[in-house]
Parts: C-alpha cells; structure tokens; sequence
C-alpha cells in the first residue's frame, strides 16, 4: 500500500494546496483591483456626468447583494452559449466557467467595491490646495494625478487593497457557482474547509479554519492600523 501523505501543522497536502491557490486568486485579483479600481474611483470623485450615481451604484451592488444571486448572473454571463462566454471561448478554444480565469474574473467584479470605496475616501481626503499647486506648476492631470494625488493618498489605497485581498479570501458562494470545487483548479480555501466539515473531519477543520482566521485578521489589524494613521498627512 502507498505511503499516506505527510502533513503539515496538522493539515494535510489537499488543504495547503487550496490555500496557495486562495493566495493566488487573491493576489491576482488585488494586482487587477488596483490597476482598475483606482482610475475608476479618481473618475468617480471627478466626473459630472449624470451617469456617475448609476455606475457607483453598480459598482457597490456586491456589496448587497448576495453571493449566490452574483454568481448566477456570472455563471450565465460565462456560458459558451452567452455572451461574453461565447466570445472567450471562439478566441481561446476553451470555456470561461470553471476555470481559474473565471474566477479572477468572478472576484474583481465581487470584490471591486471594497477597493472602489476605500479608494475614493483616500482621494478625497487629499487637499484640494496641494494638487492645484501640482497643476500650477504646469504639470498635466496625468502627472499630477501620479506623482501629487496617489502619493498623498497611498495609506487609503494600500488599505483599499489590503481589503479586496482579504476579501477575496473568504469568498465562497461566488467561486463555487463560478468555479465549482475541481481540486488545484478551483477549489479554494472557503471551498476546502465546508468539505471537510462535511467529512465530519473536525480537527482538520478547526485547523485549517485557524489559518484562515488569523490570515484575516493580520490583514484587517493592517487595515485598521493604516486608517488611524491616515487621519493626518504623511
């Protein structure tokens, strides 16, 4: 008979598995919140068009709606008979539900709000006077944008990253009608620990539950730090 697999800290190989992948998800989706997110919350603070509530809107509806009512919609959106899935996979050959693209897809779009808000109180709290002092100098929107605005507001930023990653962390019934549970593909974290408490494998769950739990709150006492500091300049 083989050998059983060796485990660590008290879990075994398929967990620490779907923990890397949950780390992942999570980091590529931050990477994608940021390059995304913050134009969009700039262009949210800045822009007088008439649209702008509908689309704050839109965006901050994961944030009421329940997850499984998201990944619905998702999961049609990602169907090779609808578009934009049918799209996807005439240019790729392959199907975007199910995959680990549809589910940093999935995760932007689910975790775009707890960057977006964050985002926007960073850019307002920023001075008017100092980037009109950027601007009178002669520099462009862009460059006063890059240099004078980001910088000012990185705590509120880094906080508003810091968010969608732990966000994406715990994500559960979005990834699993989007991504089902295919083991090193799919199945993440939150995945992982409801079948193991359906295994009845309790303190494999207690364990790797703790993980996560002290993943989370390292990254909400980051959170929390950066907002009581940001309440004065750098």
């Amino acid at each position: 008979m083989p050998d059983p697999a060796p485990i660590f800290f008290g879990l075994p190989p398929p967990l620490w598995e779907s923990l890397g992948l949950t780390l992942r998800l999570a980091a590529i989706t931050t990477l994608v919140l940021g390059v995304l997110g913050l134009p969009l919350a700039h262009w949210l603070n800045t822009t007088r068009t008439r649209l702008a509530p509908v689309i704050e809107a839109l965006v901050a509806l994961p944030v009421v709606l329940p997850p499984t009512v998201i990944g619905f919609y998702l999961l049609v959106a990602f169907s090779p008979n609808h578009p934009p899935g049918s799209w996807w996979r005439d240019a790729t050959g392959a199907p975007l539900a199910f995959t680990f693209t549809g589910l940093v897809i999935a995760s932007v779009f689910y975790s775009l709000p707890f960057a977006v808000q964050p985002f926007q109180a960073a850019l307002r709290s920023v001075p008017p006077e100092l980037l009109d002092a950027g601007a009178a100098h002669g520099a462009s929107p862009a460059r006063v944008f890059l240099r004078v605005h980001v910088p000012l507001a990185w705590r509120g930023i880094v906080a508003g990253l810091t968010l969608g990653f732990a966000h994406t962390l715990g994500e559960f019934g979005v990834v699993l009608m989007i991504g089902g549970a295919i083991p090193g593909v799919t199945k993440v974290a939150s995945i992982a620990l409801y079948d193991e408490v359906q295994r009845l494998a309790y303190p494999q769950a207690h364990a790797f539950a703790a993980v996560l739990l002290g993943l989370s709150f390292g990254l909400l006492l980051i959170v929390t730090l950066l907002q009581r500091r940001g309440t004065r300049l750098p």
